[in-house]
């Protein structure tokens, strides 16, 4: 199957022990290819995520969700409900080592797009856990939208 200009939006909510969190929303113009079962859409970060420079590409499958970037951050997330990924993490400033346990992950795609949703905790250096709730959303484009900004 060959790629498709998609709208890609992103929720995310973060929260450190204790906190109420943030949030935000995200919409940026991205690729779209389904084969198989399997998902692949990819991206280019913004400074509004504070990845500017970074390409982003998720794959999703019936087995779970990888997330691989590449560029000014370098990783690669893998989200599989009740398993613990470690991996590291490179920044401009250095390597940093990162463990993950995804508490839920629901998704539905096709051909047309579809739905991600992850609820994971994210341990930095072994120090700080972070409580994630994610949510990708696909959609072909109909050539009237273009965005790459915060909505």
């Amino acid at each position: 199957m060959s790629e498709k200009d998609v709208v890609i939006e992103l929720h995310s909510e973060h929260a450190y022990d204790r906190d109420d969190g943030e949030s935000f929303d995200f919409s940026t113009d991205g690729t779209y290819r389904y084969e198989d079962g399997v998902g692949l859409l990819s991206y280019w970060e913004s400074e509004v995520t504070g990845l500017a420079g970074t390409h982003t590409t998720v794959e999703v499958s019936p087995g779970g969700i990888v997330v691989d970037r590449s560029g000014t951050v370098t990783s690669r997330m893998e989200f599989r409900e009740g398993v613990k990924n470690f991996f590291q993490y490179g920044t401009p400033y250095g390597m940093a080592d990162v463990c993950m346990d995804t508490h839920r992950l629901r998704s539905s795609f096709n051909e047309h797009g579809g739905v991600a949703e992850l609820d994971y905790v994210l341990g930095l250096e072994h120090t700080v856990a972070v409580r994630n709730r994610f949510t990708i959303k696909v959609t072909e484009q109909t050539g009237e939208e273009r965005y790459g900004q915060f909505h």
